[in-house]
């Protein structure tokens, strides 16, 4: 996510106003107060709850997933409560939590394991279905090509120094500024063949990297690539570009097979 800057030149008051149905996006609420809102069926998405506090809530039917650290609900931190218990439903989740080369290693080898059962699954739906949205997020395609985008950005650019990978598909996240050096076509609809082919060649790559990879490498910095793109023009942890593609191939996958769920239920 990219983290909006604070500027707040003046204050604005909304005393008894009707604003269903508005869309607010872009929008400074650094420090402001809600008393008496009505948000049912509000949807909230890239938003910074840091800090914040809710008191006397009615909170019914509620659905919150993101960045989760120190949520205090009726005084309990449930944070550690829900990170046990998504360890405990994805026994494989805190592979992706690795410590040194080795671990990095057995989580990239544990996602190559996964993928194909729901890449199996994907072949099931119509190719209109994999080109379909549900609730606003990517499609599954979509997210395909996303992940060819974050393994360009942090295997290819950041760690390996490679100033511009990109391939014409590939799908920065929406929240990051247009760079004319970085692609993206929002409207391409190529087939899953095409993009699974395009993701065989950046998991190679990142096999390799991994392979290659020692403790010494894992805890150093990249060198930085000074040509225009993304990531930025600076140096990055090691760990950090090789974390952020375990995290983006964990949490991807599961969002996809969560979709699946829906598309399969509007099918019957």
């Amino acid at each position: 996510m990219v983290r909006l800057p604070c500027k707040a030149d003046r204050v604005t008051d909304f005393i008894k106003q009707d604003l269903r149905g508005s869309r607010f996006e872009d929008v400074y609420l650094n420090d402001a107060r809600f008393q008496r809102v009505d948000l049912t069926n509000a949807r909230f998405r890239e938003v910074y709850l840091t800090g914040a506090v809710i008191s006397d809530a009615v909170l019914v039917d509620v659905q919150l997933s993101g960045e989760i650290e120190n949520l205090r609900v009726n005084g309990i931190d449930v944070a550690p409560l829900v990170e046990a218990e998504l360890d405990r439903r994805y026994p494989d989740r805190p592979k992706m939590r690795p410590t040194d080369a080795d671990g990095f290693r057995e989580a990239w080898e544990t996602l190559e394991r996964l993928w194909p059962q729901t890449v199996d699954r994907a072949r099931g739906f119509t190719p209109e279905q994999l080109h379909e949205r549900v609730d606003g997020e990517w499609s599954f395609i979509e997210t395909l090509r996303h992940l060819v985008f974050a393994s360009d950005a942090w295997v290819n650019r950041a760690f390996l120094g490679d100033p511009s990978p990109w391939d014409p598909l590939d799908l920065p996240h929406d929240e990051m500024q247009d760079e004319p050096s970085v692609p993206r076509d929002r409207t391409a609809r190529p087939p899953l063949d095409e993009v699974l082919a395009l993701r065989a060649d950046r998991m190679a790559t990142v096999r390799r990297v991994f392979a290659e990879l020692d403790d010494e490498r894992l805890d150093g910095m990249t060198e930085p690539v000074m040509e225009p793109g993304y990531p930025e023009q600076e140096s990055f942890p090691v760990r950090r570009c090789l974390q952020a593609i375990l995290d983006e191939e964990w949490h991807h996958r599961l969002y996809a097979e969560r979709d699946f769920d829906v598309l399969e239920a509007r099918s019957a």
